[in-house]
């Protein structure tokens, strides 16, 4: 891809530190922070040409978006950790959103049942009985924790789910890092699981004194002078302390935002005097242009928490113009009599976004399809009033604003409104896009294809010379001469 000069010149001159780096687009405007170990090394591998070929659409679209970037040097990957939470939150990039679903922190994984117990490393945590720990916010950490208690424990390295003779000919791990072989009975089945309970012990925090042990050790290897040793001891004694201080931390965090949720479903059924707790809230938003492009949003929550694969987004049929209480009904209408044609459960709360015009609309659709006895309530954005009561003898209802109750609707409605604008914004560039390359004369839609194909985008295809659009397959000169002519008026 073409560079300018200047972006040219700071790609150059990037230092191999550690660091974090903002990238932005032609209008100044950050749309990406990302953090690196070598400032270097990651960024300049944005713009190889391998990335382009082999990458995802998403990363060709910030690649091609890139204009200027400037970079943060920092002491450490932890600081730099730091420092990109904070800028995200700070600028709110566009790329940032769109990637944060992709990313995961690593996790440990052992299964306790199995006849041998070994650790793994894990991205997803799965129902499947095994004992997850983390998770990590380094590869380093889980590296460094996962090779200590291996050692330290004499835990196995190898996979077979019950090694034996046969794999033992071909690995020397009992000579090299103290497994403790129990592929050719070294250890008993029940002493080797004894070791794997107190491995994930010490993961867990519970057992502090190996650290003191390991300190020990530090101190004595320095003391003999043999210093390379006492320096392998400090570094894995930090690293492990600052893992599990990190899990820890976590785990208490965690704990925290379950009671929190907790409260805030007891509220809400209190509140809004419901039948039962609202584990299970689906909420509704409209996102349009004038009427245009007018689309709908359900998303949903699963014990106060954010549940992004029963996510739905409707394109709206059969409202002409700018109507949300209409186009409410239809998005609820269609999402429950499919729920009901299919057999599949109900949630236990509707949140319609806005106040009584859009509760009514919803509700009328709730009802006309027999749920009358579904919970549906609208949050007003205006003093974020929960309005229940269609006959108006009952006032809505205002929780205090930082009450766990109001935080759930509140964090829902803004999600539903997030994910709604998002598709919106998606079919209105689309249709602009489309509308562009239709004012070219004689374009057809294979034509159309072959130009976005071999290019990206319009904006590449404004931003190409005549030369290069002729490259493209199928595209001659004379017609390249009209798309250049054209998109540049």
């Amino acid at each position: 891809m073409p560079l300018s000069k200047e972006l040219k010149a700071k790609l150059a001159a990037l230092p191999a530190k550690p660091g974090v780096y903002l990238m932005r687009d032609r209008n100044g405007k950050v749309i990406y922070v990302g953090k690196a170990k070598s400032l270097r090394n990651r960024v300049r591998n944005y713009f190889q040409s391998a990335t382009l070929k082999r990458s995802d659409p998403k990363i060709r679209g910030l690649i091609h978006s890139i204009c200027d970037l400037e970079t943060i040097v920092v002491h450490n990957e932890a600081e730099a950790i730091l420092t990109e939470g904070k800028l995200i939150k700070e600028y709110k990039p566009f790329y940032n959103t769109l990637f944060k679903d992709d990313k995961r922190f690593i996790l440990l994984r052992i299964h306790l049942q199995d006849p041998f117990p070994f650790f793994r490393v894990a991205r997803i945590q799965k129902p499947d009985g095994a004992t997850y720990l983390g998770p990590y916010v380094s590869s380093t950490s889980a590296r460094v924790a996962k090779e200590f208690v291996e050692s330290h424990y004499g835990l196995r390295r190898c996979r077979p789910t019950v090694p034996g003779a046969e794999h033992h000919r071909h690995c020397m791990a009992d000579i090299l890092s103290f497994c403790s072989a129990p592929c050719i009975g070294k250890i008993s089945r029940e002493a080797y699981r004894l070791r794997a309970e107190e491995a994930v012990a010490f993961l867990k925090g519970e057992r502090r004194e190996v650290l003191k042990e390991l300190e020990k050790k530090m101190t004595e290897a320095a003391q003999a002078m043999k210093f390379e040793k006492a320096a392998q001891y400090r570094d894995t004694l930090l690293g492990l302390r600052k893992t599990i201080q990190q899990r820890a931390k976590g785990t208490h965090d965690q704990a925290r935002m379950d009671d929190e949720a907790r409260e805030g479903l007891a509220q809400l059924k209190r509140e809004l005097r419901l039948p039962c707790l609202p584990r299970v809230i689906e909420t509704f938003d409209i996102s349009n242009t004038g009427g245009a492009e007018s689309v709908a949003s359900m998303v949903c929550s699963v014990e106060g928490r954010p549940q992004r694969n029963r996510y739905k987004r409707f394109k709206i049929k059969t409202v002409v113009g700018p109507d949300d209480p209409r186009s409410m009904a239809e998005a609820a209408h269609r999402r429950y009599s499919r729920l009901l044609k299919e057999n599949k459960p109900l949630p236990d709360l509707v949140v319609f976004d806005g106040g009584i015009t859009q509760l009514r609309a919803g509700r009328q659709a709730l009802d006309e399809l027999g749920l009358q006895s579904l919970p549906a309530v609208g949050l007003a954005k205006r003093f974020e009033e929960v309005v229940w009561d269609l006959t108006n003898q009952e006032p809505p209802i205002r929780m205090p604003m930082n009450s766990p109750g109001l935080k759930i609707l509140r964090a829902i409605r803004d999600e539903a409104h997030r994910f709604a604008l998002t598709y919106h914004r998606s079919l209105r560039d689309r249709r602009i896009r489309e509308s562009l390359l239709d004012d070219i004369p004689g374009i057809g839609d294979k034509r159309k294809m072959i130009l976005l194909k071999h290019f990206g985008s319009v904006q590449r295809i404004k931003k190409a010379s005549v030369e290069e659009i002729a490259e493209a397959p199928g595209i001659g000169k004379k017609f390249a001469e009209t798309v250049f002519e054209v998109l540049n008026r």
